[in-house]
Parts: C-alpha cells; sequence; structure tokens
C-alpha cells in the first residue's frame, strides 16, 4: 500500500493520519524483518534518537515491539561491547544511545542538565560549591575506573567534606557525562548503578566549549543551531509531522522554532484539525489513515507516548487519566488500534497481566494474544552466560 496524504481542506492533515504515520515511522505498524541491515538495536536506537532507559527493560521491549525476531541478547551485548550507551540525555532522563549519540546530543541538552543539576534530590547542599571544582574532582576520582555510586560519593567527600556524597554524585551527573556502565541493564543480570565516563568509556569526547576544562563561554553558536537543526530533521523523520513545542518536549532543548526554521525548504507545514502548526521533512509522505496499527506491548515511558506536548498524539485524555492513576504514572503500557487502551505488568512467573481500559474487538484480542505470546517468549530469554 503505497502511503498518502490524507487531508479534510487543503493544507490540513487528520488527526487519525497523524497517528498512522507515527506508528509507520516508528515501525509498529510492521516489524522491521529479521535479517534486514537496520534490524539491529544499534540501527533502530539511531532512527529512534535513542529509546527511553530509566529502568533496565523498557528499552528491550521497545526494541522488541519494533524488530521481528529481536534477541534480547543481542542489544545486551551491545551495551558490554560499548556499541550503545545509557547517559543522560533528553528532558534529564537516560536514554540508549550510540555513542555517537551520546557525543552529538549532551552539549544540546546542557543547558536543561545545568538547570536540572541545581535542584536534583539533595544538590541544593553542593550550590555553593563551583560547578568546574566538582566536575574537575569527579574525572579525577574516575581516572582509575568506574566506581559504584556509593564509592564515587565517599571519593567526592574526601575533596568537599562539609557536603554529602550523594549531593555531590547528583550534581556531578548532570555536569559531567557519565555512563551507567555494565552490568547494569544487561539482559536478564542487571546490576547497579556504576558510573564511568563518558569520553573515558567510549572513547569520543565532546567537542569545543563542552570539553573537559573548556570555557563553556566560548562556545559556537554556528555548530551548536547546526547540530540542533539536524536532531530536528531526525526526530520530524521518526516522530512528525510535529510541532516545535512537541520538539521541546521531547528532547527539552528549546529554541526549537529557530532550529525548524533553520532546515528552511527541508521541511513542509500542515495545519492540524484543531488549528496547531506541525512540520514534517519535504518529501516524506504521510500514512494512509487505513494503515493498520496492531496491538502493541510497550514499556514505560516509551517515546511513542511521551515524543509530542501533552502526551496527546498516540493516546486520549481520559487514557491519560487511566495511566497517570496507575502506580504514579508508571505502568507499562499496552496500545490498540494506535491508542493507548490499557496497561499490562510482568508477573513473577514471567506471565502478562493485562488491564485494558475497554472492551477490544475480535480483532485486536487475536493481536493481543499474538503480542502476549511474544512478550512472555522475551521475558523467558535466559541471560547471555547462562
Amino acid at each position: 500500500m503505497t502511503p498518502i496524504q490524507h487531508v479534510g481542506r487543503p493544507g490540513t492533515v487528520s488527526e487519525r493520519v497523524l497517528r498512522r504515520t507515527l506508528w509507520q515511522r516508528q515501525h509498529l505498524h510492521e516489524r522491521v524483518p529479521a535479517g534486514h541491515p537496520s534490524a539491529d538495536a544499534e540501527s533502530m536506537s539511531r532512527h529512534l534518537v535513542g529509546l527511553q532507559a530509566q529502568d533496565p527493560l523498557p528499552p528491550y521491549l521497545g526494541l522488541a515491539a519494533r524488530l521481528d525476531g529481536f534477541d534480547p541478547r543481542t542489544a545486551s551485548a551491545a551495551l558490554a561491547d560499548r556499541r550503545l550507551v545509557r547517559v543522560l540525555l533528553q528532558r534529564g532522563t537516560i536514554r540508549l544511545v550510540t555513542p555517537q549519540d551520546a557525543v552529538l546530543l549532551r552539549p544540546l541538552v546542557r543547558p536543561l542538565l545545568d538547570r536540572a543539576g541545581r535542584t536534583a534530590g539533595n544538590a541544593h547542599a553542593a550550590a555553593h560549591l563551583p560547578v568546574a571544582s566538582v566536575r574537575g574532582a569527579g574525572r579525577e576520582v574516575l581516572e582509575d575506573g568506574p566506581l559504584r555510586v556509593g564509592a564515587l560519593g565517599r571519593a567526592l567527600e574526601e575533596r568537599f567534606p562539609d557536603v554529602p556524597g550523594s549531593a555531590l554524585v547528583n550534581v556531578l551527573r548532570y555536569v559531567e557525562p557519565l555512563v551507567q556502565v555494565p552490568p547494569r541493564a544487561l539482559w536478564a543480570r542487571s546490576g547497579g548503578v556504576v558510573y564511568q565516563t563518558l569520553d573515558r568509556w567510549t572513547g569520543l569526547a565532546l567537542a569545543g566549549s563542552h570539553a573537559p576544562g573548556a570555557d563553556a563561554s566560548h562556545s559556537d553558536p554556528d555548530a551548536t543551531r547546526a547540530a540542533g537543526a539536524g536532531v530536528v530533521r531526525r526526530y520530524l523523520a521518526a516522530y512528525g509531522p510535529a510541532s516545535a513545542a512537541d520538539f521541546t518536549a521531547w528532547s527539552g532543548i528549546t529554541g526549537a522554532r529557530a532550529l525548524v526554521e533553520a532546515l528552511g525548504d527541508e521541511v513542509v507545514t500542515y495545519r492540524t484539525e484543531d488549528g496547531k502548526t506541525v512540520h514534517d521533512l519535504a518529501g516524506l509522505p504521510l500514512a494512509d489513515p487505513d494503515l493498520p496499527a496492531p496491538a502493541r506491548l510497550l514499556g514505560t515511558y516509551d517515546d511513542v507516548f511521551i515524543a509530542h506536548a501533552g502526551r496527546d498524539r498516540a493516546t486520549t485524555p481520559e487514557a491519560r487519566a487511566r495511566w497517570a492513576g496507575s502506580n504514579g504514572g508508571t505502568a507499562a503500557t499496552v496500545f490498540l488500534d494506535g491508542t493507548l487502551a490499557g496497561l499490562w505488568r510482568a508477573t513473577p512467573q514471567g506471565k502478562v497481566d493485562l488491564d485494558l481500559f475497554g472492551t477490544p474487538t475480535r480483532a485486536e484480542v487475536d493481536e493481543l494474544a499474538d503480542e502476549v505470546d511474544r512478550v512472555e517468549a522475551l521475558l523467558a530469554v535466559p541471560a547471555d552466560d547462562a
């Protein structure tokens, strides 16, 4: 089926087409077939500009929903081999990204992280310390190798004895790119948080004013703008059409309107049915409104859910209220017909327990059965060394 542009009136795009286009670009309408050159965790991470990874399991669920025949041990091996890393990036959350994307994104989200680092946890206890001093001390402490959070805090306390180590670590993780190194988040055998600096772990350093010891006031605005516009381009390819506000909600990067404008003729503009302006890459087709959007079981905070302002692209207000009322909005999610339709959890026995918001159609019951089988099979995969 050839994707078509579906408009209700010239220059407008329907909500249904927006949702179907998101589903298509996310590879959720049809998984990337096994054996395809891009059917691996690294390629999908690049396409999505990272996966939400606050907890170890959700990235594996997100990959399994998008890659046919996905073996979680391949993504685990990519983490172990440093081809993927877990680092604080968009929105001040942990993301699973390639090292190259970590280096690209970190300077762009630095203003957000600088602000968040002043209020995160008990970081206020270190507010009187120069940020550069904490960053420098942290890098020195980690010269001899990765450290667990507690050990890192104790080592920093020796440098700044009037500040709790936990506060110093809180500051450091926002001002210095720190990787959560394995075994954290390895498949079926995750460990506690252990930190190492991004450059030491990957061999890739941040450039210019963002490099260790550099003067942040000497940044290159043209280079920053070009990098930001490049991320907007990739965001639209995976999550568009979308507004500047959508991009900021997904990334935490401000000045999105100027970044969109920097793309010039690469971008086209539509109006949504409720009058909002959304942008897309010129030449990218919109999805057929009748494109199938089969059932998918996703993890907590999958980007298909949180990549737009208001989280309204793939949800309804009623569904969001149900989600927010369940475990403080941390439950894994069920999508039917491209829309949030329920929650699920894994039982201690590795079974999927569904909590749907409504009654599914007969076809959706069959789709759900297939997805439950897939996820239960995924959860049963043993660790790399089993």
